[in-house]
């Protein structure tokens, strides 16, 4: 009984507080360059060249002329407003590379936060993002 009452507990805490994220946070994606959004691609990033085979050992070091490509709104028949932006990524080589990325509107774990999406050119080695970062651009 006593378990019954803590999981329940439990879930309706956890309830409110993803109501009271959503509520404070109103429905519009960061922007393209919000420093937290480009530290999480530098981070993702210095993952994906450490445990995919075959990519240089390269970090991000600088980002330059961040801009925003499309903003698509959140709407009735579209519940996850998208930010799509792209900049140029300064490597750690002193190679310049395209990057594409996304934001959407809570989309970060348990529907809390902004959810990144990103595919520097020349590095998406499996084409998750289509030939050439197509998907995010």
């Amino acid at each position: 009984m006593r378990r019954t009452v803590r999981l329940g507990f439990a879930t309706m805490l956890l309830s409110g507080l993803m109501a009271g994220a959503a509520a404070a946070h109103d429905l519009t994606p960061r922007d393209c360059t919000d420093h937290r959004i480009l530290s999480r691609i530098t981070s993702k990033f210095r993952h994906q060249v450490r445990h995919v085979p075959h990519l240089p050992d390269v970090e991000i070091v600088d980002f330059r002329r961040v801009h925003e490509r499309r903003y698509l709104p959140f709407r009735e028949n579209r519940p996850v407003a998208r930010r799509y932006c792209g900049a140029t990524a300064v490597l750690s080589d002193g190679r310049k590379r395209t990057v594409w990325y996304l934001i959407e509107d809570r989309m970060g774990f348990a529907g809390i936060g902004d959810g990144v999406e990103f595919c520097v050119s020349g590095f998406d080695r499996w084409m998750v993002y289509n030939g050439r970062c197509r998907v995010l651009r």
